[in-house]
């Protein structure tokens, strides 16, 4: 912890311009100012954003500064509590709009036409994958379905990594191809 007359120094000379100054200052306060953020917000991301926008605006206003006491930090507390304040309004903004913004983007009801088509949808797409040949059933079954790396299931197989990949390849693209005429009947 710095004495008075250090404080009292290094808030002169940064007034003045000094970055060297400044910098003590910074090295001085910084973690004092960081567990007060912390201990407002809660959150170590938030507190080192908080800590970090006191000292911008401490640089700013230093100029005008009258050192009442002895020390910096109790200016340096006030500016990060105001800081930290700002942050969690912002939060609570934020959260409050991004729940507002789910909620829009939930339907109310479930429309019976889209639980038919989606199920008509899920019917032709099994029935594609019950007409492909077997190792493409499996390369699909393993891969898409049980999320099979395609190592792994080339293994399974007995197969190489690339005829797996290819065979899945157009697997996936018969089966779009299959929901596309869905979508466009």
């Amino acid at each position: 912890m710095p004495t008075s007359t250090e404080d009292r120094e290094w808030a002169a000379r940064a007034a003045s311009g000094d970055q060297d100054a400044f910098r003590e200052i910074y090295r001085a306060h910084v973690r004092p100012v960081y567990w007060i953020a912390h201990g407002i917000l809660g959150s170590a991301q938030d507190a080192e954003d908080v800590a970090q926008e006191t000292f911008v605006v401490a640089w700013r206003k230093l100029p005008g500064l009258e050192l009442a006491g002895d020390s910096l930090l109790p200016w340096l507390a006030t500016i990060c509590r105001f800081q930290a304040a700002n942050r969690l309004r912002i939060l609570r903004r934020d959260r409050a709009n991004a729940a507002d913004a789910l909620e829009e983007t939930i339907p109310d009801t479930v429309s019976v036409e889209d639980q038919v088509i989606s199920a008509a949808l899920a019917e032709r797409i099994a029935e594609e994958v019950g007409r492909l040949d077997e190792t493409d059933r499996r390369i699909f079954l393993l891969c898409a379905v049980e999320g099979y790396a395609y190592q792994v299931a080339a293994e399974e197989l007995g197969v190489s990594h690339a005829v797996v990949r290819n065979r899945l390849s157009r697997v996936r693209t018969r089966l779009r191809g299959a929901a596309q005429e869905m979508r466009d009947a």
